[in-house]
């Protein structure tokens, strides 16, 4: 072990421990989030807030590797996965995007989520699950609460069952990375299935639909409509392993 090694996966290891403590009994859909949660929530992101690529041992690809990848684009996954570790409560690990490449609008079914970014820059649009849910195919009225750009130097991109939970996340200007928490994990078994969406042009949306948009335009947070789609052919997800320091729980 290098001298600076204890040090770098201390605040990994400090990060899923508080991620156990925060999401052992989180607040579900529709419900109000109680003292204890949003203070144990507030811990979380400031580890998060922390963390550096250094610190899970990260490194973006040189600029040669770019220009191949961008060659050879169809060879393989637009993005990859490294696993750090999964309980019963919540899993982490840390997705890269090739540059170009967007993980396509989808949701997080009852989860919680945080996300920050390692190296690069991502794009993200946060919309609100759409309330009641709707058969596949049928148009789901969500709202656009905020689109904006992330680095390593700004905070954590947080979501909850209801509020942000859905997101489109694009690589901007090269390739990035980022660390990935969500609570509790995908399960398909328990109802936490991912599924994904387009947005609707105007034109496509109902009458109602393009009159709340014309008046969401005026303000930050905008009406949306949605229609649920099959995972879009040109994504997929390939797994890398995770090179930082181990975690255990």
């Amino acid at each position: 072990m290098m001298p600076g090694d204890r040090d770098m996966s201390s605040i990994v290891q400090r990060i899923a421990r508080q991620a156990l403590v925060t999401f052992r009994s989180p607040p579900r859909a529709g419900e109000d989030a109680g003292k204890s949660f949003l203070e144990n929530l507030g811990k979380l992101r400031s580890l998060m807030t922390e963390v550096r690529a250094a610190d899970l041992r990260l490194a973006p690809p040189p600029p040669y590797l770019h220009l191949h990848q961008q060659l050879h684009h169809g060879a393989a996954p637009p993005v990859t996965y490294m696993h750090i570790c999964e309980t019963d409560q919540f899993s982490m690990g840390v997705f890269l995007l090739k540059s170009g490449a967007s993980i396509p609008l989808h949701d997080h079914p009852g989860m919680h989520g945080v996300l920050k970014v390692m190296y690069g820059k991502v794009r993200i649009s946060c919309f609100d699950r759409p309330q009641p849910p709707a058969p596949v195919g049928a148009l789901r009225r969500s709202v656009l609460r905020s689109t904006g750009e992330f680095t390593e130097e700004c905070g954590p991109c947080v979501l909850s069952p209801d509020r942000d939970n859905l997101h489109q996340i694009d690589a901007v200007d090269g390739p990035t990375a980022f660390m990935d928490i969500l609570a509790p994990p995908y399960d398909p078994d328990d109802g936490r299935d991912c599924h994904y969406y387009r947005v609707l042009p105007d034109a496509e949306a109902s009458p109602a639909g393009r009159q709340q948009q014309q008046r969401g335009e005026e303000e930050e947070e905008k009406d949306a409509w949605l229609m649920e789609i099959p995972q879009p052919p040109g994504f997929w997800c390939g797994a890398e392993p995770y090179p930082g320091p181990e975690v255990s729980l």
